[in-house]
Parts: C-alpha cells; structure tokens; sequence
C-alpha cells in the first residue's frame, strides 16, 4: 500500500491558492478513478484507490499546511504504511513554474509543511514530488502573501498543463517506486 499525500490548507478561503496546489493533484488523481474523499482517523481526508495491482491512500491533511506531520503520521499508523512507501506532493517557491521534481529524500528546503513532516517521522526518508510556483519576479509583498495568493490566469494555464504530469508521476511512483518516476519524470514540463 502506498500513501500520496498532496498539502495545502483546508479552509475554502484557500481554494485557488498555490499554497494548495497539493490538493489540486490529489483531488485529480481521485476525480479520474471516481473516489471521493471521507474523514480518516486523523485530522485528514483520504480516498482508496486501485491502480496496476496497487493499493493508494490519497491524503489531504486537514491540519493547514504548516501542521502537516500530525496528519501524515496518522494515516501512516492507521494503514501501516512505511515511511519508503510515502509521496507528498508540495508546492515549490525554489522552482520555476511550470516544472516539477521528484526526490527521494531531502530537506524541507523552506517548505514549511515538508518541515514539519520531517520532524513528525524525525526522518528525512520519504519521497516527495515539488511543483514550481516560483514568481518571474520578487513579490511586492512578502513571499507568504504569495504563496497564499491565488494563481493568475496565466498561471492558470500552466497548472492545467502541469497537473496530468503530476498525476501520472504520483501513479509512477505507487506502482514502479521513486527511482522510476525521478527517471521518467523529472525534466521540463512546459
């Protein structure tokens, strides 16, 4: 069984937000195999799915997105899921729009739900596929303000391209493992 958790915040203030560009993958992947989200014994909704053979927990942490690790060790202790057999799909100020990165482990990189997850697992060894949201230039305000911002229709744009990928990387990565979804999908999208 594998865990694909996708971050962002919970509120419907937040719909829109690049902050939740997370959710927008999970939610994706649930619409194109017709599951719907139900409360989980955790602060998080969850969908099952089945693909190639392979059991899926798609997660949305309901903790805001700075809280993230409370949901994500939740669900792992209810479906006891390894911490190998995890993806959390985030969005990425380091990245430029419009591409992707699948990692094996790493830092939180300033992500701040990533963060808290490693220091909920206190490990750094969970997989993660990163979505770029990076501004073409500085923010007039702070980088908080944009990352709670919500997506121009150019924008827009992009993020429709970029989602299918994201999809099927996450599907990549249930079935094949991390290794096989980095080879085959960490180059330019756009």
């Amino acid at each position: 069984m594998k865990l694909v958790a996708g971050l962002g915040n919970p509120e419907p203030r937040y719909n829109g937000t690049r902050h939740n560009i997370g959710f927008y993958v999970v939610e994706k992947i649930a619409d194109s195999f017709r599951a719907s989200f139900s409360r989980g014994k955790g602060n998080y909704l969850g969908a099952k799915i089945s693909y190639r053979g392979e059991s899926v927990i798609l997660l949305k942490p309901m903790t805001y997105m700075n809280l993230s690790g409370h949901a994500i060790v939740a669900a792992m202790n209810f479906y006891k899921i390894g911490i190998r057999d995890i993806l959390v799909i985030c969005d990425d100020l380091n990245l430029p729009s419009g591409s992707i990165r699948l990692r094996a482990k790493g830092s939180a990189g300033g992500q701040n739900g990533l963060k808290h997850i490693i220091e909920s697992l206190g490990s750094e060894e969970f997989s993660r596929l990163r979505i770029g949201i990076k501004p073409d230039e500085q923010p007039l305000n702070s980088f908080s303000s944009f990352v709670l911002g919500k997506f121009s229709e150019d924008e827009k744009v992009t993020v429709e391209k970029v989602l299918p990928v994201c999809m099927d990387a996450a599907l990549d990565f249930a079935v094949n493992g991390i290794e096989h979804a980095m080879n085959n999908y960490n180059k330019p999208v756009i």
